[in-house]
């Protein structure tokens, strides 16, 4: 069920004449884009206010459904789900039997309500909830310097909002995919799928007893009586000692052909990928933690190898756009440290940094990502250090947030969304959530403002700072122009008064694997 408001209009009722009112161009309020599922009605609103996106802003947690979004507005306990354990209380309230309407004595929904509600009613709940939301947003303090239009929690509502309904949007119309392509390159990296002769070549080079590949544990023991002494065998771990022994760049490859096999084989192709060669998976607009999307069926995931499979449909160009350095230049908005800001004023702000700390530039990208990860051992944190001094205003914001982490506080993103941190809380995590969670904000907005900028075109994937787009041919350069224009005015208000430069690396390509990383 859906309402919405536009002027001194409001409205409420159920899906069936959604095209003929959004011609009105209304601010749309629902739920949930998700149950809602708005794309297969063939409605793609511009302006949408989903509750329980908003919800997870304003109050962080997991839940998301209608009980828990009326109780967090009306600023009541959140009630057991439905199946919980249930007080004496609880049962008493909610008896099906006589049901009277959607809210009870004590002022929480009903856990039928959604069932047992006239839908005309059950709208217009869900927009007193949306009113008591804004009033919320507007009480959070807008941490821009300058503020210019809306009040930023404001913005972060509307975008992650339309982030929901992207999701919903991006499930339905599914990522191109050259079929014939994909299959070629799942046998050219496993074969047959027999495991025997993807071993082969890594116990070939091993000595002593059977190893199992597929056993850390064993794997790492082997390596040690080869002279390789390593505490864990990742990869990242194993990636220095290639050129040691011909076995860690066996192994290192071995790994790769076994991600495939066992995740993106040919029972994934089938799975995943419809007969319309679209891959579709189960969209997240915000995950439990600092808020990034997140996607199913290997949306999130997919290998390197397997990039061109990706491909635009006839007539059609994917066009690519990379947001570059993305959390650094975060880190600098939000904290207000005017030298990490002036840094970003270059394409590359990992170069004036290196300037500035007197190194080169993998130590000065090194220094920055452990600022913001709070890595203090070894080389990184000597790099640390040297951030301290030069960049000093960008540290004290990153430990205060470490430190109201590491105290259990919870803490906020400069968009606003809550993250929680709970008891006994972690550091490292909240140090990190606050610039993460804000990137992924201005992500979105950005990401917003461009599907409703391009027409016929579609948003196919949004991969943490990337987003991919599907238009024809004869679109692609509006569509360039678009991102561009899209990123600029997003980081304007997202980020006024910061002084802040967000780019982004655009191109337009055939297949996902042309675009350059």
């Amino acid at each position: 069920m859906v309402g919405f408001a536009t002027g001194e209009r409001q409205w409420a009722g159920s899906t069936a004449d959604l095209a003929e009112l959004e011609a009105a161009h209304p601010r749309w309020v629902v739920w949930s884009a998700g149950s809602t599922r708005l794309a297969r009605h063939g409605l793609r609103p511009r302006a949408l206010w989903d509750l329980a996106a908003v919800h997870k802003v304003l109050h962080g947690g997991r839940r998301d459904d209608p009980a828990a979004v009326w109780a967090a507005a009306h600023r009541l306990p959140v009630p057991p789900r439905p199946g919980d354990d249930l007080t004496l209380l609880d049962a008493a309230l909610s008896v099906v039997e006589g049901f009277e309407g959607p809210v009870r004595p004590d002022g929480l929904l009903h856990p039928d309500a959604e069932r047992a509600t006239d839908p005309v009613r059950w709208a217009t709940l869900a927009l007193s909830v949306q009113r008591l939301q804004e009033e919320q947003l507007r009480a959070l303090v807008d941490p821009r310097p300058v503020p210019s239009g809306p009040a930023l929690p404001l913005v972060t509502a509307w975008a992650e909002s339309a982030a929901a309904l992207l999701c919903v949007e991006m499930e339905h119309d599914g990522l191109p995919v050259d079929r014939a392509e994909a299959l070629r390159l799942i046998a050219a990296t496993i074969g047959d799928g027999d495991r025997s002769v993807r071993d082969a070549p890594v116990l070939a080079l091993l000595r002593g007893d059977p190893v199992d590949l597929r056993s850390p544990g064993q794997v790492r023991d082997a390596l040690l009586r080869l002279g390789i002494e390593v505490p864990d065998t990742r990869s990242w771990r194993l990636e220095p000692y290639r050129q040691a022994h011909p076995v860690v760049d066996a192994l290192l490859t071995w790994r790769k052909a076994e991600r495939v096999a066992t995740t993106y084989g040919y029972g994934w192709l089938a799975q995943h990928v419809g007969q319309d060669d679209r891959l579709r998976g189960e969209w997240t607009a915000a995950d439990g933690g600092a808020g990034r999307m997140t996607a199913s069926a290997g949306l999130h995931s997919l290998p390197v190898e397997l990039r061109s499979a990706v491909a635009a449909e006839p007539g059609h160009v994917l066009v690519r756009a990379d947001l570059g350095q993305v959390e650094p230049r975060v880190l600098a908005a939000v904290s207000g440290d005017r030298g990490l800001a002036r840094a970003a004023a270059e394409d590359d702000m990992y170069t004036p940094v290196a300037r500035q700390l007197g190194c080169d530039r993998p130590t000065a990208k090194v220094a920055v990502l452990a600022a913001m990860y709070g890595q203090t051992s070894g080389a990184a944190g000597q790099a640390l250090k040297q951030m301290e001094q030069a960049y000093p205003t960008a540290l004290a914001f990153l430990r205060a947030a470490e430190e109201a982490g590491r105290v259990g506080t919870d803490v906020r993103t400069h968009g606003g969304r809550l993250v929680r941190v709970g008891s006994g809380g972690v550091g490292r995590y909240s140090r990190n959530a606050v610039v993460q969670g804000a990137a992924a904000e201005l992500f979105k907005v950005w990401a917003a403002s461009v599907r409703n900028g391009l027409g016929t075109g579609r948003v196919v994937l949004c991969l943490h700072d990337e987003l991919l787009l599907h238009v024809k041919v004869e679109d692609r350069d509006a569509a360039i122009t678009l991102l561009h224009e899209a990123l600029e005015a997003s980081a304007a208000h997202w980020a006024a008064g910061s002084g802040v430069r967000f780019v982004a690396d655009v191109a337009a390509v055939r297949r996902w694997s042309e675009a350059k990383d």
